[in-house]
């Protein structure tokens, strides 16, 4: 007897069901925007047609030894201005029909799917920020966000930054420094680390890198140099590494992502670098919004931010790793 699909045996039975949503099989783990989502990095802001940050660039140039009666200095000194960024604009939609409603419902329902769908759409826009964070910001025709390889540049000496040109305005720089090979692979990424890092430090007891981002290649090249460590808890079982959360250079966490630019190590601290979001339109939802021609619901959600630098001396990036 010809089957015409599943067969009867199947037809008469549920599916045994061994999860109660679907299970992701797409999206990683966003380190850039989540470690700037947990803390001062992630910077609220009320209003404004740009982003702005106001900076400290110059020292007061009146200041001098004299003698006695010498006249000083009362020349007026310029040592303020600000960098401007652009909002940038993101957003996704969903469409949920009558019939998916009357579908998903009472017994039949095995899982939300209206709540399935939106939540896979903030995490599709998580993946479409987290890769432009890294990003130089001329993808989309300029419209996506500026991200570390505009803020934190490999060539750091040209650019314009928040409407500052580097090239003009030294102070407007970025560290940067090589970490190519020499003889063997990864033979001068500790040094270069070091190098970065202390650079990206306001001296001994100011504010230092702390969090450091690479791609995995990279990332494995410096656990591979680094000590055995190997824990003995009982007799059956052994620690052979090093846990991904807890390794560090110099107390930055150290972490990889995978949209991280090749051969690139970054070193920042949220004080001095920024994901600036407009109050109220950090994944805003909008809708129901119901067509004329058509039984379905639509739903909008919406984020305007832009990744901002307020102290480009103050981040680093070991660039060309190999």
């Amino acid at each position: 007897m010809p089957v015409p699909n599943d067969g009867m045996t199947i037809a008469a039975s549920w599916n045994a069901l061994v999860n109660d949503k679907p299970e992701d099989n797409i999206f990683a783990d966003y380190w850039l925007l989540n470690s700037l989502k947990q803390g001062e990095g992630f910077l609220p802001v009320a209003g404004g047609d740009v982003i702005t940050a106001s900076l400290e660039y110059a020292l007061n140039g009146t200041v001098a030894f004299y003698s006695d009666t010498e006249t000083i200095s009362t020349t007026r000194s310029d040592v303020f201005d600000r960098a401007e960024y652009s909002w940038k604009e993101a957003a996704g939609t969903i469409l949920q029909s009558d019939l998916e409603d009357a579908i998903n419902q009472g017994s039949a329902k095995k899982f939300d799917l209206m709540d399935a769908k939106l939540k896979n759409l903030r995490s599709t826009l998580d993946d479409t920020l987290n890769a432009s964070m890294f990003s130089d910001g001329t993808g989309s025709t300029g419209k996506e966000i500026g991200g570390f390889q505009l803020l934190i540049s490999v060539t750091p000496t040209t650019g314009t930054v928040g409407t500052i040109n580097a090239a003009t305005f030294s102070f407007w720089r970025n560290q940067q420094t090589s970490g190519a090979q020499s003889a063997s692979a990864f033979d001068n990424l500790r040094a270069t680390m070091r190098t970065v890092y202390n650079l990206s430090s306001n001296g001994m007891a100011g504010k230092h890198p702390t969090n450091a981002v690479t791609t995995r290649a990279a990332f494995e090249g410096f656990e591979g140099l680094l000590l055995v460590n190997e824990r003995f808890t009982d007799k059956s079982s052994a620690d052979g590494g090093f846990k991904n959360e807890v390794l560090k250079y110099k107390g930055a966490k150290l972490s990889y992502d995978g949209d991280c630019l090749t051969g690139a190590c970054y070193f920042y601290n949220p004080a001095f670098v920024k994901l600036a979001y407009l109050k109220g339109h950090w994944y805003k939802m909008n809708g129901p919004i119901r067509p004329a021609n058509q039984t379905v619901d639509i739903y909008q959600v919406s984020a305007r931010c832009n990744l901002i630098a307020t102290n480009r001396r103050m981040l680093g990036v070991v660039s060309g790793i190999t």
